[in-house]
């Protein structure tokens, strides 16, 4: 499975990342986890508030840091 994590490397971004990999070692769920940091890379997914979340070339999530609930049920499909 392939995260990307869309931002500018702020904070919330930060800790975003942070929850999905602790998020995923929990579940024993390997990822890739890949930042984006790329502006026009960011606005090809239509992505106008960071953090966003991609999972497989899907959006799954635009603004602020997921709930750690949310997280857990990208890994549970």
């Amino acid at each position: 499975m392939k995260v990307e994590v869309l931002g500018s490397g702020c904070a919330n971004c930060r800790n975003t990342i942070a929850l999905i990999e602790r998020v995923a070692a929990a579940g024993g769920k390997a990822i890739e986890l890949v930042k984006v940091e790329d502006l026009r890379a960011i606005a090809g997914y239509g992505v106008m508030a960071t953090p966003g979340v991609v999972i497989d070339g899907q959006v799954v999530h635009a603004g602020g840091v997921p709930g750690e609930d949310k997280v857990r049920g990208w890994f549970a499909g």
